[in-house]
């Protein structure tokens, strides 16, 4: 019998070459990526001082602009509702505010990795610090309109109640989908092109069928679908606490589900095409 050389008597390499320990390095880029924070933090401020570069205002444009937009649809659509403006105002700013922050995730989901291109190329980072540069990207841009809400109720003459400091896990509910959705679309997108459109067509849809410029009362019966959809449950998880004295616990359970799926997914997906992503972008 011959004996075995030494290349094949190497159970590493043996091992190494049937199992490529995908699982193993995917989580060794997460683990890398999120003790890398404030380099994510840093480029994400360098995003937006080049975003807004020569501006006046800067992010602030969108702070003004939003003010104008929750203004000029609050004092239409309580007509319509029958509503008056204390009652409906507060609930339209939190809605609107929520609802911007959640579509703009989304929408620049798709190019946490395109956008990184030339890092990715030239610097051996971490995958995960290109996430994480989108997540604190989006959570500066919204922090500007935060101040909003507080003006919308100190004039309207409401305040949320102790059980707003449940908004806080939600918010880390939402930054724990903003993490796993530019995980995974800024893989999908990376490889096919043309997914980008179609997401930000399908998050004009839902803008339409999510109670954010109509409140779910209105549905009736109805109302108890809404769950199902997951823009729903992630967006009344803040909204709840301020507006409406929180949420119902079938909301937290499914916002909970919906975080866990993506998550999930996200991982896989991270798991399974990490090795690909250099090539696609």
């Amino acid at each position: 019998m011959r004996a075995p050389t030494a290349l094949s008597a190497s159970p590493s390499y043996v091992r190494d070459a049937a199992e490529p320990r995908l699982t193993e390095r995917a989580l060794t880029d997460l683990s890398a990526g999120l003790q890398r924070w404030r380099l994510a933090g840093a480029l994400a401020r360098l995003d937006i001082r080049n975003r807004y570069r020569g501006s006046v205002l800067g992010p602030f444009w969108m702070t003004a602009s939003m003010a104008v937009m929750i203004a000029g649809i609050g004092l239409l659509y309580s007509t319509l509702f029958k509503m008056t403006l204390r009652e409906y105002l507060p609930w339209l700013a939190v809605s609107l505010l929520v609802w911007t922050t959640i579509n703009q995730i989304v929408v620049d989901a798709c190019g946490s990795f395109i956008g990184s291109e030339g890092v990715i190329r030239q610097m051996p980072l971490p995958y995960t610090v290109h996430v994480l540069r989108f997540v604190f990207r989006n959570a500066i841009v919204a922090a500007h309109s935060l101040p909003l809400i507080l003006v919308v109720f100190i004039v309207c003459g409401v305040f949320p109640g102790p059980e707003a400091i449940l908004a806080i896990p939600g918010l880390a509910l939402l930054a724990v989908n903003a993490f796993a959705v530019g995980l995974f679309l800024g893989m999908v997108c990376a490889r096919f092109r043309d997914i980008p459109q179609i997401v930000t067509s399908v998050m004009q849809l839902f803008f339409f069928l999510s109670p954010v410029l109509w409140k779910p009362e209105l549905l009736g019966p109805s109302q108890a679908w809404l769950p199902l959809n997951p823009f729903f449950a992630m967006m009344e998880t803040v909204r709840g606490p301020l507006v409406e004295g929180g949420a119902p616990p079938i909301i937290w359970v499914a916002a909970l589900a919906y975080s866990a799926l993506a998550c999930t997914v996200a991982l896989a997906f991270f798991i399974r095409f990490r090795g690909r992503i250099a090539f696609w972008v």
